[in-house]
């Protein structure tokens, strides 16, 4: 069997790898071999972040709503409990842009999504005395 060289192969592999390290700085652009894990390790965070993204832009949009339900006088959790009691299915990007671009949209949204809240219940006071007497009884 003839004996096979890597001549094409290994340049084309190299040529790819220089060419994807293209805007990278000093050795990682110039060395073959800092080139090949700098294009790992951005690899690794690319994979990494598109995950991450999602996560940061939920957190967002619902930091975004907070903000607009405190500025209408409820909370947040009040807010999304009403609009699942009442029916409205919107998800938080698109809270998120309302909210934002059109307040009156949003305004008629919490009008809605309270109505339909269920509101925890207030704690009744109690006498000074009554967590002393209970222990005895």
């Amino acid at each position: 069997m003839p004996r096979v060289r890597k001549g094409a192969a290994r340049a084309q592999k190299r040529k790819r790898i220089m060419d994807q390290a293209r805007g990278y700085q000093n050795s990682k652009r110039h060395s073959f071999w800092r080139a090949r894990l700098a294009i790992v390790r951005a690899g690794v965070y690319a994979y990494r972040d598109r995950r991450q993204r999602k996560r940061d832009m939920r957190s967002l949009w619902i930091v975004r709503i907070t903000a607009a339900c405190k500025m209408r006088g409820t909370r947040y959790s009040v807010f999304l409990n009403g609009l699942r009691n009442s029916g409205i299915v919107l998800n938080r990007k698109m809270l998120s842009e309302i909210a934002i671009h059109d307040p009156k949209t949003f305004d008629a949204i919490v009008q809605t999504a309270l109505k339909s809240a269920i509101l925890p219940a207030k704690p009744t006071p109690k006498a000074p005395g009554a967590k002393a007497a209970a222990a005895k009884a």
